[in-house]
């Protein structure tokens, strides 16, 4: 069954002067043609602005490309769905038969997409200054565990622009396994490049988490063959 949303609003810090528009936030496409698909899109508009004036005032000295990258290191789709499980923002979404067998009220998309409406919405109903004040509050562990370092490339970016600076192939990722339940799967990938006869293998609740793991064994099995 789903929990109410006024639960929902009451454990956000939130009162609504229209209670309709966070029952919109929470529908999914599924569940009504009135669904919060536009409301997610403005979300997603206003938390990019926050963050990234909030970005610019913590780091003065950071580059247009470092500020770039810490703020896509927020905002993405898995970090925001981090953000809704913590919340318990899935017991509270409307969804259509088929996601809820298929566990749609798991799912990182549909998650972080409820979570950006909610930022639409919370707008809607009383401004920039609120929302505002919300994601800053929503932001704040995320926010203070960053550092200008934190804006390096992913170690698959960095590995791939390794290898194409020195001209050669690039690396390949091979899925060796996958275990678990459907919603809680172990992906494990090796990783090669022509760089090395080594192969470095790395694990993740996604296939994109288990190559980044592996990416990041190479750069550093590259960096003890070459200090």
């Amino acid at each position: 069954m789903v929990k109410k949303p006024e639960q929902l609003s009451k454990k956000l810090g939130l009162t609504f002067t229209d209670p309709q528009l966070l029952v919109m936030a929470l529908t999914h496409r599924s569940f009504s043609s009135k669904n919060n698909e536009r409301l997610e899109f403005l979300g997603d508009s206003i938390l990019g602005f926050v963050i990234a004036q909030k970005l610019y005032d913590r780091f003065p000295d950071a580059s247009e490309g470092t500020l770039s990258r810490l703020r896509a290191s927020l905002v993405n789709e898995s970090s925001l769905a981090e953000l809704a499980r913590k919340h318990q923002l899935g017991d509270y979404l409307f969804l259509g038969s088929g996601e809820l067998k298929s566990g749609g009220f798991r799912r990182d998309s549909i998650l972080s997409d409820a979570l950006e409406a909610i930022m639409g919405a919370l707008f809607k109903d009383q401004g920039i200054v609120v929302c505002q004040q919300w994601i800053e509050t929503l932001f704040t562990e995320k926010l203070d565990s960053l550092s200008a370092n934190s804006g390096q490339k992913d170690p698959k970016t960095q590995l791939q622009e390794l290898m194409q600076a020195k001209k050669l192939d690039l690396p390949e990722y091979n899925l060796i396994s996958m275990s678990g339940l459907s919603h809680e799967q172990t992906f494990t990938v090796n990783c090669t490049i022509s760089l090395v006869e080594e192969t470095t293998v790395g694990a993740g609740i996604t296939r994109k988490k288990a190559e980044q793991a592996a990416a990041e064994q190479m750069l550093l099995l590259l960096n003890k063959a070459n200090p």
